[in-house]
């Protein structure tokens, strides 16, 4: 079982920057992939970056790609997402999921998701 907390959401004009905060629990942490997720108002959840068991592999949705940057430090059983050049679209609540042997991005694999940090950004 593996329980997570996301943080670091906020207010931010486009073109700033934030960084979200995946804290987790359990000792088995580090043998999980881990995925950022996110979903706006009206539209489905979708996939925004994964990075692997020892963060050795990283994965982005086209639409992040060059502006987000996904890390892990398992000594601390954390995982960052650092958010760059914010655009108005990037407006959502983004969730964070582990369980899953190997990046995805499908929001099904990971079997514990957080409830989510709202990251609002101004045009």
């Amino acid at each position: 079982q593996v329980q997570l907390v996301e943080s670091g959401g906020g207010l931010v004009q486009a073109g700033g920057s934030l960084r979200l905060s995946c804290a987790a629990s359990g000792r088995t942490f580090n043998m999980y992939a881990v995925g950022w997720f996110r979903q706006a108002p009206g539209k489905e959840r979708e996939f925004v970056a994964a990075i692997s068991r020892r963060g050795g592999g990283t994965y982005y949705a086209d639409s992040v790609k060059g502006r987000f940057t996904i890390s892990r430090d398992n000594a601390k059983n954390m995982v960052y997402l650092q958010m760059n050049s914010l655009k108005p679209e990037d407006t959502a609540v983004y969730y964070c999921g582990a369980g899953s042997s190997t990046v995805a991005a499908d929001s099904a694999s990971y079997s514990w998701k957080g409830q989510g940090t709202q990251v609002t950004v101004s045009s």
